[in-house]
């Protein structure tokens, strides 16, 4: 929730700054932005002292940690499980502005269509998380990540603005299948490694974020937008049809 809040409102001041300044200019106030972050969070958070030990050891215990991970058949299923669909969306915002180049869409709309995924996915993470009990949020894991991946394979068609925006708005609602998982993850990963294991967790999301846009801007070469973005709804859509084939979504 607090990512989509911070998505939101990073395209809206964006869009404010672009407007004001113009595009090189508001490029700089980005930079200045994540410098100040930067700062921040050097002078902000408290130092954590890692511990004795000779030089490496804790590079090599994250190896370990992260091999171990990996090796271990619930864990490594439910990390793959919240890594891809978030690969194939981080493709399709990727392509947005591309898609609407392409359909010559208005300039505004290309703001609006940036916003829907996070609007999306605040949306669910609010129903999903507020309203539905964790019994019957692990039971529409499934349900939920193929709402991320049916309403994308509509852009092969080459939907309009409005149609466009819709779509995009029920896929990100879909992300709230990720809170089903939640639980499941925790359990299925021995309490001392749980620090090591949400580390993998959150830096294979932003890794698996960077290489789906670069997966699926590829494909938009060749096959063209719209067709890239539904293949990643496609993907989504795999995913949780193999989600479906688990007996349970929390380990035995």
């Amino acid at each position: 929730m607090a990512s989509s809040v911070a998505q939101l409102a990073g395209l809206a001041v964006g869009g404010a700054a672009v407007a004001a300044l113009g595009t090189r200019q508001a490029l700089a106030v980005g930079a200045a932005l994540h410098l100040t972050a930067a700062v921040a969070v050097r002078l902000g958070l408290p130092r954590i002292d890692p511990g004795s030990g000779p030089s490496g050891s804790v590079a090599k215990a994250g190896l370990r940690g992260t091999a171990a991970l990996m090796s271990t058949r619930c864990p490594r299923r439910l990390l793959l499980a919240q890594w891809l669909p978030g690969a194939a969306t981080a493709g399709v915002e990727a392509l947005i502005v591309a898609y609407a180049g392409q359909r010559h869409f208005a300039p505004g709309t290309y703001a609006l269509l940036m916003a829907c995924v996070p609007a999306g996915m605040l949306t669910g993470a609010l129903v999903v998380g507020r309203l539905v009990r964790p019994p019957v949020r692990e039971r529409l894991v499934a349900p939920l990540a193929a709402v991320m991946g049916l309403p994308l394979l509509a852009f092969a068609a080459g939907p309009g603005a409005g149609l466009s925006a819709v779509l995009l708005l029920c896929a990100g609602t879909g992300f709230a299948y990720s809170l089903g998982l939640q639980r499941a993850f925790l359990d299925a990963v021995p309490a001392a490694a749980q620090g090591q294991a949400f580390r993998l967790l959150h830096s294979g999301t932003m890794t698996l974020q960077g290489v789906g846009p670069a997966c699926f801007g590829v494909l938009a070469t060749v096959a063209g937008t719209g067709a890239a973005m539904a293949a990643a709804g496609a993907a989504t859509l795999a995913t949780a049809c193999w989600i479906a084939t688990w007996h349970t979504a929390t380990p035995s």
